[in-house]
């Protein structure tokens, strides 16, 4: 899983300008990511990833029932619009790397698409 998680991270940084990762990359959990795309609303890039059957969340796991920005991202000193921009993946054992670049590929897609 934490290979799933550092191949993702590495693949969003390359290919989707204006990103954040939120958090330490090395101390969390080795299937979580959290990154904030700047320019965007989570709510809206959940959407789409929705639209071709990516699950996601918003926020911080401690903050997922809260629709108030999460308090965790506010600590770590994130900016109101990063907060807002935050997206939660979480990979499992079962996961695979093609599911990762399908993941990344769309979310270059719809990134592009509603910062137009």
């Amino acid at each position: 899983m934490k290979d799933l998680r550092n191949y993702y991270i590495e693949q969003v940084t390359k290919r989707v300008p204006n990103v954040k990762i939120n958090g330490a990359v090395n101390a969390r959990l080795p299937g979580n990511s959290n990154i904030s795309f700047e320019g965007i609303n989570g709510n809206d890039l959940l959407l789409e990833l929705d639209n071709v059957g990516i699950c996601a969340s918003s926020g911080s796991a401690c903050s997922s029932r809260d629709p108030k920005p999460s308090h965790v991202l506010k600590a770590i000193g994130l900016r109101e619009d990063l907060i807002r921009g935050a997206l939660r993946v979480t990979f499992g054992e079962f996961n695979t790397k093609e599911e990762v670049d399908y993941l990344v590929d769309n979310l270059e897609k719809t990134v592009k698409k509603l910062r137009k």
